[in-house]
């Protein structure tokens, strides 16, 4: 035990008195440290923006409800916050929160169209993304380990001084094994040192945080191993350096990039775009189509409303208002529908694709812990899909009723809440 604490302690000095070494270390912990900070002041800018609009959607619904009597006229001006609140790990991932929506205000209108037109990103920069804490452990921290662990054993066999430095030692595991333990432990801290204290500012679990460590423990790993196995025999350190940063640009970029073209090319879906022209045309054309041929298609889904031809309403109709741009949204479903199964299709084949390349593989091990994947998108948009036909089940009655809305009734109101899966 006292010779493995003397090889360490002399590894430790050695690698000290190494400036680019020591130059490296400080990078990583510059970078990592820059990542997450900036992850974290993303997520609090969400979070106030969260916040502010909740502050600002109660105030313009107690104006419309002060305002409104009827049923259909609350429902029409009433707005409604959806919202899908970071997990306190999103911070190291953000994942597709800056492409796929996390909020919207919506109306008791046809939905398809308030989703599919609401929040658009610009595609370049959606595309730029952002540097956050994944980013620089899956595609940054390679390139250090490279650096770090390129030369191990070159450098030695091309200065000649591999069997003079090999004969201090009791055996090559002992020397390089030591040398190895120090650098990548030193990487390791450098990297992960700026993401536990901010996971601790953060308020993340135990849990997440242990988990987190783990997978970029692993991952690191397997950079070193890489490194070490193809620098094992070769004296020629640029050589070792160029094939590792070829594996790495292939593993990093091209595949992810090949992965992503064959599987938008494979998986065929229509556009959001396609989706909001057929609901607003069929939702357009119902102004023009008799009152009759709307509440047939209506009744498919709520035939509970069959005797409306009983109600004593004179002139404009909320009823039968509310009742196409229901059906509007019956006519896009197809299309809508078909929208979700590919985009989960695609991302099914995406999972499949990372295990050729680890760092996607560890990009989404993580956003799928932060829940900032697409996966944590469709759950957004299924709880802004259930709370809508909340909305609709709560005021449908009272607008097929010839009685005079109970405003007390608004007490029971349906309330949108964040769910974090």
């Amino acid at each position: 035990m006292t010779y493995v604490a003397e090889q360490l302690a002399r590894e430790w000095r050695f690698m000290l008195s190494q400036r680019y070494v020591i130059v490296l270390l400080g990078c990583a912990l510059l970078v990592s440290s820059f990542s997450v900070i900036t992850g974290i002041t993303e997520v609090n800018q969400q979070r106030q923006t969260i916040e502010r609009l909740k502050q600002a959607d109660a105030i313009d619904r107690k104006e419309a409800q002060d305002k409104h009597d009827d049923a259909g006229s609350l429902a029409y001006y009433t707005f409604h916050l959806t919202y899908s609140t970071p997990s306190n790990l999103a911070f190291a991932a953000l994942g597709e929160r800056d492409v796929y929506p996390w909020k919207h205000r919506i109306r008791m209108l046809a939905l398809e169209g308030q989703i599919y037109e609401s929040d658009a990103q610009n595609p370049e920069l959606a595309q730029i993304g952002k540097i956050d804490f994944v980013f620089v452990i899956s595609a940054l921290s390679p390139l250090i380990i490279i650096l770090l662990f390129h030369d191990l054993l070159a450098s030695e066999r091309s200065s000649g001084r591999y069997d003079f430095v090999l004969s201090t030692a009791k055996s090559p595991m002992a020397l390089w094994g030591a040398r190895s333990v120090v650098r990548f432990v030193s990487v390791f801290v450098s990297l992960l040192l700026p993401f536990l204290l901010g996971a601790i500012y953060s308020g993340t679990a135990i849990a997440d945080i242990v988990m987190v460590s783990l997978m970029c423990l692993l991952y690191l790993l397997f950079w070193l191993a890489l490194s070490v196995f193809l620098g094992r025999h070769s004296s020629s350190a640029p050589r070792i350096a160029s094939r590792l940063i070829g594996i790495w640009v292939l593993l990093a970029f091209v595949l992810p990039v090949l992965g992503d073209l064959v599987i938008n090319k494979g998986v065929k879906s229509p556009e959001g775009g396609d989706i909001l022209l057929v609901q607003r045309e069929a939702v357009n054309d119902a102004w023009d189509l008799p009152v009759d041929t709307t509440m047939q298609a209506f009744l498919e889904k709520h035939p509970e409303y069959a005797d409306y031809k009983n109600i004593q309403t004179k002139g404009f109709k909320w009823w039968w208002y509310y009742a196409f741009q229901q059906v509007g949204d019956q006519t896009a479903t197809p299309l809508s529908k078909e929208y979700r199964e590919a985009a989960m299709k695609k991302q099914s084949f995406a999972t499949y694709a990372a295990f050729v390349s680890p760092p996607m593989l560890l990009q989404r091990g993580m956003t799928r812990l932060a829940n900032t994947d697409a996966a944590a998108a469709f759950a957004y948009e299924a709880q802004i899909r259930e709370f809508h036909q909340a909305l609709r089940l709560f005021y449908y009655p009272n607008l097929f009723s010839s009685k005079d809305f109970d405003k007390s009734k608004l007490e029971s109101l349906p309330q949108f809440e964040s769910v974090i899966k």
